[in-house]
């Protein structure tokens, strides 16, 4: 078995990349100089949802907001490290089951922990 490679051995590889990137580029030349530039005060407007752009973009907005977002990223992902678990539960025996109900315990107490704080009690 040949384990030392040659330069020339990649070869193939670079004239796959120059070939994608020169498609990529040459691609954006042509539709940039091909297609049509119509400016107008209508078109350039942000649009959203079909909703008219009122006020400013920079109010502030509630910490509230970013915590519940962030808790529910949080738990979403814990709870994801319960399918590998349910995957493998015959294999992990009764070692895998202590170790999910003290992951599950922690899990609970976080969320009563913040329950009780009041942290997704939104107030206006």
């Amino acid at each position: 078995m040949n384990t030392s490679y040659l330069p020339s051995d990649f070869l193939p590889i670079v004239v796959q990349f120059v070939l994608a990137a020169a498609f990529i580029v040459g691609t954006m030349i042509v539709t940039h100089n091909i297609g049509p530039s119509r400016k107008n005060k209508q078109k350039d407007d942000p649009f959203e949802c079909g909703i008219e752009v009122v006020g400013n973009a920079r109010t502030p907005i509630s910490v509230k907001y970013f915590l519940v977002a962030i808790l529910f990223v949080l738990f979403d992902v814990e709870v994801i490290f319960m399918y590998p678990w349910a995957v493998n539960f015959k294999k992990l025996g009764m070692l895998g089951f202590i170790e999910m109900v003290l992951f599950m315990a922690l899990l609970l107490a976080g969320f009563f922990y913040i329950i009780r704080k009041g942290v997704l009690k939104w107030e206006e």
